[in-house]
């Protein structure tokens, strides 16, 4: 069977409530680029009705459609990476199912990677988000760049197209916690991006809460650069040097003005601030060892419930094939 052009891939994640306006734009939109595509979907252990209307959506469109069904919930991040080892087309491109990324731009992604480009990001025109969350990704996007050397300009918008080679480079991979739009941006040799409209949700919520986006900037910093270490020793060398002065000021200021109690409040809180300065220390490297301990186990990534997709034989179709798997060596992807 000759692999399309164009595989989408979609995580999907309790989001029953806009699945079906979702069909009802995606399939049209391909179907007006006039080219040969695949859609990916993966639920990600939705607890709603999400993976029903991915079934159903199978038995309507079985010839571009294809469902990967997660046993439980592993994290958007990994749910793309399922998509990534079992799409099939040249130009692969990553879209949320919330609709707030229209699969309408799909079609621009496209036209832009056809133009030589092995990566294409994009930045949200017009962004419909809160103040707070427009401002607070602006100031993490500049500070993750200076400290991976990553440029984003828009880390949290995950409408993006990836080449053949890009996809195949992240599979073979086996980190269990990474944040894919990056390690594409440093696979890349021909990157670029492009303004995307932006809309508001269409139903329900943001999945990613205020921690859930500090955890992935952590993630972000500790899996794409040392420099948060380099730095934290630097300003340990500093604090010594600082504090080795400050004693000998302190000896001989006793030599001078002799024993004095007034200043021990003062001694209380450079000492707890050094305390502080200490444990941010150890949170530090705890993220750095912690990330080793989680790629140490060799544990799966994901577990997979069903696959569900058009079975091929002798060169036609014969009907659809659901394969349930469970091994964590075969299609759990360690």
């Amino acid at each position: 069977m000759t692999p399309p052009e164009l595989s989408v891939i979609i995580p999907v994640f309790n989001e029953e409530t806009g699945l079906q306006t979702l069909f009802d734009r995606l399939y049209p939109a391909l179907d007006a680029l006039g080219t040969s595509y695949e859609i990916v979907f993966i639920n990600d252990g939705s607890r709603d009705r999400s993976a029903a209307m991915l079934r159903g959506q199978f038995q309507v469109r079985p010839d571009v459609t294809r469902v990967i069904l997660f046993a439980a919930n592993a994290g958007q991040h990994m749910a793309i990476m399922a998509g990534f080892e079992r799409c099939r087309g040249d130009i692969a491109v990553t879209i949320d199912a919330d609709l707030q990324n229209p699969p309408e731009e799909i079609g621009n992604l496209v036209a832009k990677m056809r133009e030589g480009h092995d990566y294409v990001g994009s930045i949200r025109r017009d962004r419909q988000d809160t103040a707070f969350r427009r401002y607070a990704s602006r100031a993490m996007n500049r500070f993750r760049e200076n400290i991976t050397r990553i440029k984003m300009t828009d880390q949290g918008c995950m409408l993006r197209a990836y080449s053949r080679s890009i996809v195949d480079a992240i599979n073979s991979c086996r980190e269990v916690s990474t944040f894919i739009p990056a390690l594409a941006y440093s696979f890349a040799q021909r990157p670029t991006e492009i303004e995307v409209a932006h809309e508001e949700r269409h139903a329900g919520e943001s999945k990613y809460s205020l921690y859930a986006l500090i955890r992935l900037n952590f993630d972000l910093m500790t899996g794409f650069s040392l420099v948060p270490l380099q730095a934290f020793s630097m300003a340990g060398i500093v604090l010594s040097l600082l504090s080795a002065l400050f004693v000998v000021f302190l000896a001989l200021r006793r030599f001078v003005v002799g024993p004095e109690a007034e200043g021990v409040f003062t001694l209380f809180g450079i000492v707890f601030f050094l305390i502080g300065i200490v444990l941010f220390g150890v949170g530090l490297i705890g993220e750095y060892v912690g990330r080793i301990y989680l790629q140490v186990r060799h544990r799966p990534r994901y577990l997979i419930d069903a696959v569900l997709e058009q079975a091929v034989s002798d060169g036609s179709a014969s009907g659809a094939k659901i394969g349930s798997v469970l091994s964590s060596k075969q299609d759990s992807s360690t």
